[in-house]
């Protein structure tokens, strides 16, 4: 058994504890949150000493384990664009846990997070909530379909129109995804009657999001996307998040009618194509404030993954309540992905996943992981 003892305890569920203890038992999960918690015969002590401890932030959309090393260059496994369509394409068979994407993720003490397909394609194909340590990613799942990949926008219509085959437009991109989620629905219902249709691999992988067990990820920048998505989710009555939602800010009021949840980012660093023009630091704010459900994220390694909590620092300092900028790296993006009852609070019965920090990084730009526990390991400790 491990013990935590002296720290300032941010258990994302009710209030801060100071001086407090955590209590991880052999298997890895919390056994116990509280002050003057007695350590077990032969249990590991670490002192906190005073300082703050959070569960381990979640990533809730990056790319990292997919991207190859940024040591050279060995070809880019994000996106199988030969076809705008690959609903089929799962993210656990292209993930190398072998990467320095991961090791530089829990230095920044993010500890899990969902990884899968870039947004070259119209449907690229499955996401997968991983631990961020390990050799051997079948070890490291934590929920292997977690959500559907899709995107509208620039990026599909300029791979492919530059192929110069569809889609060439946003109304092409809408065009073939709908068609995909016609013969996905027109597959379901005959395999619902009890019927046997020709086996198609990619209306397979679209059966999970027929039967609203996992939602369509969305990658949409622009507000017309935002809206293309929400359009045709509720046509097919699917479930969905809303991914970057970078012009989420000038229509706040219209999402928060919606029961979307937004995953906003990456909103640091350059304006790199125009659909970006509007990114702004405050995109989580204005959302919050109308009433949307919002989860940070990187797009890493578009934003490097230890940056997970400096993001959430430049959100507050933009209008986020600070205490919906934790929740927005822990407990929001769990429950968004579906993993809250493995991650993002420190409660017993989850997973020993915990972070100690040298200082608070939402107030403090130099602040780093001082020690990161997975599954009550721990898996870094500052030098």
């Amino acid at each position: 058994m491990l013990l935590i003892k002296n720290g300032h305890i941010k258990p994302m569920v009710g209030e801060d504890l100071e001086n407090g203890c955590i209590l991880i038992d052999d298997a890895g999960k919390i056994a116990a949150v509280g002050k003057d918690i007695t350590a077990p015969e032969g249990a590991t002590v670490i002192d906190a000493q005073g300082r703050l401890v959070t569960p381990g932030c979640v990533e809730a959309h990056c790319h990292i384990g997919l991207r190859q090393t940024s040591l050279g260059w060995e070809g880019s496994e994000i996106n199988e664009s030969s076809d705008p369509i690959t609903p089929h394409m799962r993210a656990i068979d292209g993930f190398d846990p072998i990467n320095e994407f991961l090791s530089d993720a829990i230095r920044g003490g993010v500890t899990c997070g969902c990884a899968g397909p870039g947004s070259a394609n119209v449907v690229g194909g499955t996401f997968t909530a991983v631990k961020f340590w390990g050799d051997r990613i079948d070890k490291m799942v934590i929920k292997e379909e977690v959500a559907m990949k899709c995107a509208l926008g620039e990026n599909p219509k300029n791979v492919y129109g530059q192929k110069k085959k569809a889609p060439k437009t946003r109304m092409g991109s809408a065009a073939l995804f709908r068609e995909l989620l016609f013969k996905a629905r027109e597959y379901q219902q005959q395999k619902d009657a009890g019927k046997e249709p020709k086996f198609d691999m990619k209306l397979e992988a679209m059966l999970p999001v027929m039967r609203r067990q996992m939602p369509l990820k969305c990658h949409a920048h622009r507000a017309d996307d935002i809206f293309t998505s929400i359009r045709i989710a509720k046509e097919f009555d699917l479930k969905l998040t809303l991914d970057h939602c970078t012009e989420g800010m000038l229509i706040a009021d219209e999402l928060a009618q919606e029961p979307y949840p937004a995953l906003v980012g990456p909103f640091w660093g350059p304006r790199s194509k125009p659909e970006l023009k509007n990114k702004s630091h405050a995109t989580a704010a204005a959302l919050h404030k109308a009433g949307v459900k919002v989860a940070i994220i990187t797009d890493a390694p578009v934003i490097p993954p230890e940056k997970l909590a400096f993001c959430a620092g430049l959100a507050v300092t933009e209008g986020l309540p600070y205490e919906e900028g934790w929740k927005a790296i822990t407990i929001n993006p769990a429950e968004i992905v579906g993993i809250a009852d493995r991650v993002g609070s420190l409660e017993v019965g989850k997973d020993g996943d915990v972070v100690i920090w040298t200082a608070d990084p939402l107030r403090n730009v130099a602040a780093e992981a001082y020690m990161t526990l997975i599954d009550g390991n721990v898996v870094y400790q500052a030098e």
